[in-house]
């Protein structure tokens, strides 16, 4: 079908509770409860929480039924991990463990141990892989799927729960659990099919239902991009055992649940034809597209994101995710003012979930930060600060730079309170600590030691949620530029007797030099090249053809000064290591892709680049977060994918 075919209407959903059994629970008819869950699902995607989790409680008092007790562990999941309180999590690690030890008790049950060494001689004994699958009853398989799929969301859970690596250990354990089971039941899947074409019924075997096949495509599809978005030294330890993710792979799994294609932008399956987990695949695709795009750049596909949003915000037009959705693709495409109407219209969408507002406030502070509209910033992270809980750390981080960027003095008591809080509210997840959290902790100490000042924080706490990345052209040229240059201006009147400058003297000279410069080049780079997926008015890019080449020779020229006064840096070492892989992408968008390899490299090589091997100790800010985004960098450049 041509993409430039009319679209059809899709119907919001409607849809009629099926009635609650009338009859005690079989385990054998288990599957009959499928129509249930899915009632409950399209309750929660149109913002009736509340009423689906009621749904679920009516309908399965006892939570005994299979699909009902597992579906309302993972709403419970969800929950959970919205909120990040400690007991919605203990709540939800107890709902979705329920959940697993229901789907376990009605599992095949594996050969024992002779049986299987037997099954190694003689194959036909079916004691593993697709011949045991397929040796099992349509429940028995739907169970094995939902096991994985609870046991996946308990390790999740339990990861981000976890205080310590032991814990962190056993759940990756389960992860992988998960893995080996996905994998067989995707092999079993491919087996029947081809059975299915062999026999002429078909491309699919007819006799598996939808609501099993898309479990299956969620379940490899999701497996091959965790694998796929894995930092390069993990992968190296991960493929030891034999696991590896095939990123486009992953992404097709999804795609078919739904039925997209680059060819159309209407899917093959519809309402009638999906199955259960269908629309699970599209948010998971969402996901991938508008949010791990901020540091992947393989297989991200905005126009892809596009059309499952068009169809689904038709479906579900009150329905939060979707609109959350909308407002992230406006994000993406530097249109942040339009972003901000998409957020708002997800906080009026429903006020049964309060944390979901906190998704919509995080996502507007980012937008009014990249329209350089501080003042609604700051009411953003306040907010956030008084009342949510993922990162309090980094929530009041963004309430004083936001403060200090206003350079209102009547704040300059709050701001020193709240610089002073922001290291004793850092969290650890698996007993790491969280890397922007990190940050946030060593800029607040920098605060202090500097005599209650920082240059340029708003801007350069902006640059790592790509507010720069996703500002308009205008704002960039208009706001951020001349600010950048103020400080420069400021810089340069000291540049005779550094030791002059702030009360830190001479470290903090160099460290706000090499910030400016930083940023400079990061905003000239962006008024030469917009983002790939910048939608750009005629007046800007009428603009951009005429100030390119100075622009990218100004960019150019502010990095090379930040490896130059690199050796000077005394703290904020961070900047070498971005520099080099911002000029990489720079070299990159100028066609020079054999010295922007080269920049990448140096990066990823863990060698000192601000100093010789006698100088920095230890990690750097943000190196974890670099080094993945510079081996995504390597892949796009080898596939010639726009960095």
């Amino acid at each position: 079908m041509s993409s430039q075919e009319t679209k059809t209407p899709v119907e919001p959903w409607h849809g009629v509770p099926p009635p609650f059994p009338k009859s005690s629970y079989s385990p054998n008819k288990a599957l009959d409860d499928i129509g249930g869950v899915e009632y409950a699902l399209h309750l929660f995607l149109g913002s009736h929480m509340l009423e689906s989790e009621e749904y679920c409680r009516k309908y399965d008092p006892k939570m005994e039924r299979v699909y009902l007790a597992t579906g309302f562990g993972l709403i419970q999941c969800v929950k959970g991990l919205m909120s990040f309180e400690d007991e919605d999590l203990v709540d939800a690690i107890a709902h979705v463990r329920h959940g697993n030890t229901i789907a376990s008790q009605h599992r095949k049950r594996a050969a024992s141990l002779p049986t299987r060494l037997a099954g190694l001689v003689m194959g036909s004994l079916n004691t593993s892989g697709v011949g045991f699958i397929k040796s099992m009853t349509p429940v028995e398989r739907h169970a094995e799927l939902v096991y994985a799929e609870s046991l996946f969301e308990k390790a999740l859970l339990g990861i981000v729960y976890s205080g310590d690596w032991l814990a962190f250990i056993k759940e990756a354990l389960n992860m992988r659990t998960t893995i080996n089971i996905y994998r067989q039941l995707g092999k079993y899947l491919e087996a029947a099919d081809a059975e299915a074409q062999m026999k002429g019924l078909g491309s699919e075997d007819p006799a598996i239902d939808a609501h099993f096949r898309s479990g299956v495509y969620l379940g490899v599809g999701v497996s091959n991009l965790i694998l796929s978005l894995m930092p390069s030294k993990l992968l190296a330890i991960v493929e030891l055992f034999g696991y590896k993710g095939d990123r486009h792979l992953g992404l097709s799994y999804l795609q078919k649940a739904g039925g997209w294609s680059a060819e159309s932008d209407v899917p093959s399956i519809d309402i009638e034809q999906e199955g259960l987990r269908r629309t699970i695949c599209d948010m998971t695709l969402l996901i991938f597209h508008l949010v791990l795009s901020s540091f992947t750049f393989e297989g991200v596909d905005i126009r892809m994101a596009q059309k499952i949003l068009d169809y689904h915000i038709q479906r579900y037009p009150n329905g939060v995710f979707f609109l959350f959705g909308q407002g992230r693709l406006h994000l993406c495409r530097s249109q942040p003012a339009a972003a901000l109407g998409f957020y708002r219209k997800a906080m009026e969408a429903q006020n049964q979930y309060r944390n979901l507002h906190h998704i919509s406030f995080w996502e507007m502070a980012i937008a009014n930060l990249a329209l350089w509209d501080i003042s609604a910033s700051l009411e953003c992270w306040r907010t956030l600060a008084a009342e949510a809980t993922w990162s309090k750390a980094t929530y009041t981080y963004g309430v004083a730079v936001s403060l200090l960027q206003l350079g209102d003095e009547k704040h300059q008591g709050e701001v020193a309170e709240l610089m002073a809080k922001v290291p004793t509210l850092r969290q650890r997840i698996a007993g790491k600590s969280i890397p922007i959290e990190k940050f946030v902790a060593r800029k607040a100490r920098k605060f202090a030691q500097q005599g209650a000042r920082l240059a340029l924080p708003a801007l350069e706490f902006a640059y790592f949620f790509l507010g720069i990345a996703h500002a308009p052209r205008s704002v960039v040229l208009s706001r951020m530029l001349p600010l950048v240059q103020a400080q420069l201006d400021t810089l340069d009147e000291h540049a005779g007797e550094p030791a002059k400058y702030g009360s830190a003297g001479a470290e903090e000279y160099w460290d706000d030099r090499a910030l400016a410069l930083f940023l400079k080049g990061i905003c000239l780079r962006y008024v030469a090249y917009p983002d790939p997926d910048a939608v750009l008015d005629a007046a800007d890019e009428a603009a951009m053809k005429e100030g390119k080449a100075e622009a990218e020779k100004g960019s150019r020229e502010a990095f090379e000064a930040v490896f130059e006064v690199g050796p000077k840096i005394v703290y904020d070492h961070y900047l070498v290591y971005f520099a080099h892989y911002e000029y990489a992408r720079l070299l990159a968008c100028q066609g020079d892709k054999e010295n922007a390899r080269l920049q990448l490299e140096l990066v990823q090589s863990g060698k000192p680049l601000e100093v010789n091997a006698a100088g920095r100790k230890g990690k750097y800010s943000m190196e974890n977060a670099i080094h993945i985004r510079t081996h995504a960098a390597l892949e796009a450049l080898e596939r010639n994918r726009r960095l």
